[in-house]
């Protein structure tokens, strides 16, 4: 199940819900310590250096408990009660180049501004350059407000305990990547939020297994409308993405003055010019419009077919890219599934407002959309995509990183998203089909990142959706 996103006062709560079943804080802090040492094993290699700096609370206690299970790894530890006087020696050892700091100076609780020793140690470590895993917020922010106590340590990686607080995601210049260690023993969380941090465990059987007794119509068929001059590429790409989720069947509908270098380099996804009003294939199960549609002289009778389906299809219906803006508000067919997949600038035009007020309130902004639009999902995507409608949950995609901001990323994910609505037993609920194509889509990122940093769309293409199976 995703993870609720609490705030201050309710992670407390759930503290004392733990404490008072019998569970010791003792044990808990033993499973924060094993969590954070696998995370710095999983990102070091034997022999490098790890400077654990641990200060008197249980947030120093975290870090204090990892240390015994960094085998193979070159630790130092610093006990740090007193800025002032550990300050020489953490520059010092920062001096020597470690690997990684790991953070456990302060944790939620601090709700004070730093004294001045403070903010010198910590910008100490801020300017030394060297990666900060912190533990459960970032030293010195106020995790109530995601606002600096006078300074706070700017981490790469922050590995939250139990849940995610509310405050930090809004603070992703001190968080860095937000990480939660979900599983360290604490009962299951008391409280309710709006807010759902997805999680791997959520999609361990999406997608569902192929059963032997099946053929390419079991698994539907997508059918993209993609495309036009100067933009070819985004067909050919939103068609890749499409195979990858591996329904039965992909056509894919280029302007017809792109038809040729589109068809050209596709196999097995069939292709055919986009003139007149084309007629749907009777087997058509999904429906996805709009990347490379952004051709200066785009007919307007083009844009009112795609409208017409938005509006009237019974089918799965994905918009994205240019054709967002060609949208009606308005409500759309019965119980038919909608999804609009836009980037801050988009909702911004949808919405007659601009980039900084949708990132200002993206939760507020993505139940807008979707109540304008039929109360279709929404995909508002950027850091910690949102996934949600104009009630219920919104979910916050936990993967993904800044690799993904090249020309073409947000296609692929289009092709992905409709190739999964297309299949009949993941139209049962379009939710989690949706929330497992944005996870997996920066999940083959961050793989992708793991192995180098100059990776490409392409090679995005090859490893979304690659699993290791278990014959």
């Amino acid at each position: 199940m995703a993870v609720p996103v609490v705030t201050v006062a309710q992670m407390r709560e759930w503290e004392k819900s733990t404490w008072a079943s019998g569970v010791s804080e003792k044990d808990v802090i033993e499973r924060v310590g094993r969590v954070v040492a696998e995370r710095l094993l999983e990102m070091t290699l034997p022999g490098d250096a790890i400077l654990v700096l641990a200060g008197k609370g249980h947030n120093g206690d975290d870090a204090r408990a990892a240390v015994p299970h960094l085998r193979e790894r070159a630790v130092r530890g610093i006990e740090v009660t007193d800025p002032k006087r550990s300050l020489s020696l953490i520059e010092k050892e920062l001096s020597t180049g470690p690997h990684w700091v790991v953070d456990g100076l302060f944790g939620i609780g601090l709700n004070r501004p730093l004294d001045e020793h403070w903010k010198a140690l910590i910008e100490k470590v801020n300017s030394s350059g060297v990666r900060v895993l912190a533990i459960d917020v970032p030293s010195g922010l106020n995790a109530d407000t995601g606002k600096p106590e006078g300074a706070a340590i700017r981490a790469e990686v922050t590995l939250t305990i139990g849940a995610p607080k509310r405050a930090m995601l809004d603070a992703a210049e001190f968080v860095g990547r937000l990480e939660v260690a979900h599983d360290v023993g604490l009962v299951p969380c008391p409280v309710q939020s709006e807010l759902q941090w997805t999680i791997a465990d959520d999609f361990k059987n999406v997608p569902p297994r192929r059963m032997v007794a099946s053929h390419k119509g079991t698994y539907g068929h997508a059918v993209l409308f993609a495309g036009s001059v100067g933009y070819h590429g985004a067909a050919v790409l939103m068609a890749h993405g499409a195979q990858r989720a591996q329904p039965g069947l992909v056509t894919v509908y280029p302007r017809d003055t792109v038809y040729v270098p589109v068809a050209a380099q596709l196999q097995s996804a069939m292709v055919h010019p986009w003139t007149g009003d084309p007629v749907l294939p009777k087997t058509a199960t999904a429906i996805g419009f709009g990347p490379g549609l952004a051709a200066d002289d785009f007919p307007q009778r083009d844009k009112d077919f795609l409208c017409s389906l938005w509006q009237k299809s019974s089918l799965p219906v994905l918009a994205d890219a240019s054709a967002l803006s060609w949208l009606v508000p308005g409500p759309t067919s019965g119980m038919a599934v909608r999804v609009m997949t836009p980037h801050p600038g988009e909702a911004a035009r949808l919405l007659g407002s601009s980039s900084a007020e949708v990132q200002s309130d993206r939760v507020g902004a993505l139940r807008e959309l979707s109540q304008r639009f039929g109360d279709c999902f929404v995909v508002l995507k950027g850091h910690q995509t949102l996934v949600g409608r104009s009630s219920g949950p919104v979910f916050i995609n936990s993967s993904g990183n800044p690799y993904l901001a090249q020309g073409g990323s947000g296609d692929v994910l289009a092709g992905f998203l409709t190739g999964l609505l297309a299949q009949p037993e993941l139209q049962s609920d379009p939710l989690v089909a949706i929330r497992y194509a944005v996870f997996e889509h920066g999940a083959a990122a961050d793989r992708l990142s793991q192995k180098c940093s100059n990776w490409t769309v392409e090679d995005l293409i090859i490893e979304l959706g690659r699993k290791v199976l278990s014959l």
